[in-house]
């Protein structure tokens, strides 16, 4: 079994910046694939960013502003975010692929004045 566990977010003022953690149980070096997904309320879960084989991927609505990385040392994938905007808010995910696919609870972006 594996725990992922999200960390960074917050409310944030529209142009401000958060970093999002998601450290992992055990060892992510043999981790190919891990993304961040995000959830806004009354929508579906959508992919925001995700690093494979060490090439990433960003979701157009956060490309130029998001930017997705990992330290395996830390065992941690973080999300960095500047420039947000009301739209960015949601509840930000992790996932990673292990023998399976696991996912953290969340953690809350908030980004408003």
């Amino acid at each position: 079994q594996v725990q992922l566990v999200e960390s960074g977010g917050g409310l944030v003022q529209p142009g401000g910046s958060l970093r999002l953690s998601c450290a992992a149980s055990r060892t992510i070096l043999s981790v190919n694939s891990m993304g961040w997904y995000r959830q806004a309320p009354g929508k579906e879960r959508e992919l925001v960013a995700s690093i494979t084989d060490g090439e990433t991927i960003h979701a157009d609505p956060v490309k130029g502003r998001f930017t997705i990385s990992r330290d395996n040392a830390k065992n941690t994938l973080y999300l960095q975010m500047n420039f947000l905007k009301p739209e960015d808010t949601a509840v930000y995910y992790c996932n990673a692929r292990f023998d399976r696919v696991y996912w953290g609870k969340g953690t809350l972006v908030t980004v408003s004045s």
